[in-house]
């Protein structure tokens, strides 16, 4: 169960931001208040605030930039409001943050309002990424994080994926990885991402399958 709070961490290429909006569009088809809180200043690509029409035609509050137009989205200046649901107990936060631990040092300012009753954190890994290919370096990854912000990771998330290239071979790995990850950790695996044309084959295999739309990447990519 999804607590109040959610902190999605993950490194480049772990589809960290594309599992934050979709999980988000999840919550609040449940009926959920919901707010997106996009934190990651550290990478300039598939920012979770440039899908903030589309989530807020779907009823979640985008929270970001200071500046609330287009020319000033790379600046990191972080609107006050982003502080609103952190303090609201009515609203289910998800927060995307930066992908290594000079990325999450930005949630240090916001410790007071991560109560262990309230948030969870979980860690995205695509086995596919060189950095976070082996139980050795995802570990690495994740405690360099950790020893950064103070939090443990309370659960991992696998998106082992090519894009549109992506096989159910590719998710059968990332969870055999990720499985072994849990064990060091003592954390469970909430998810099995999974393109949504792939889930009917996958889940043959998979439990808890995440059914994900790529929403942060135009068809031409």
């Amino acid at each position: 169960m999804m607590k109040r709070i959610i902190i999605v961490l993950g490194h480049y290429g772990s589809g960290k931001t594309e599992f934050s909006v979709n999980l988000a569009i999840k919550l609040a088809n449940s009926d959920k208040k919901v707010a997106l809180v996009d934190l990651d200043i550290a990478n300039v690509y598939f920012r979770s605030r440039e899908r903030k029409q589309l989530l807020e035609e779907k009823g979640i509050e985008v929270h970001s930039n200071a500046f609330q137009f287009d020319i000033a989205a790379d600046l990191p200046a972080l609107s006050p409001a982003i502080r609103k649901p952190l303090e609201d107990i009515t609203y289910t936060t998800v927060i995307d943050v930066g992908g290594d631990d000079s990325g999450a040092r930005i949630l240090n300012q916001f410790t007071k309002y991560f109560d262990n009753d309230e948030t969870q954190i979980l860690c995205v890994i695509n086995a596919n990424r060189p950095e976070t290919s082996t139980v050795e370096g995802a570990l690495d990854h994740i405690n360099k994080i950790q020893n950064e912000i103070g939090l443990k990771v309370s659960g991992l998330v696998n998106n082992t994926h090519l894009l549109r290239e992506t096989k159910v071979a590719d998710i059968i790995k990332g969870r055999d990885l990720c499985n072994k990850i849990s064990e060091v950790l003592n954390v469970p695996l909430v998810y099995n991402c999974c393109v949504e044309n792939l889930c009917e084959e996958a889940s043959q295999t998979l439990n808890d399958l995440f059914p994900i739309k790529l929403y942060m990447r135009p068809s031409w990519m």
